[in-house]
């Protein structure tokens, strides 16, 4: 259902019986992960004007893998990591 690099590639398909109706097919929640516990790749400082798809094209070499930036950086906000040029973000080993 998902690419193998997809965030949620290894989630759990669950069905909602409707009564009546076909059962409907979702993809359970992801938890986030504690930042700090992810295996660290490196670190990086943000440049000034500099988006998270570009330091995880230069880190991971695909800017669609932003989220494992994210979620090594407790990170709900995307936009929020690249905010202030100077922050130092964490990159993860990326795992499956």
């Amino acid at each position: 259902m998902f690419d193998l690099e997809s965030r949620y590639a290894s989630q759990a398909i669950a069905e909602l019986a409707v009564p009546g109706r076909e059962p409907i097919a979702y993809v359970r929640r992801r938890f986030l992960p504690q930042g700090t516990a992810l295996p660290l790749l490196a670190e990086t400082s943000v440049a000034q004007g500099e988006r998270l798809d570009q330091i995880t094209t230069r880190t991971l070499g695909a800017p669609e893998q932003f989220w494992r930036v994210c979620d090594a950086n407790d990170a709900m906000n995307p936009f929020d990591l690249v905010a202030a040029a100077g922050r130092t973000l964490r990159i993860p080993i990326p795992q499956r």
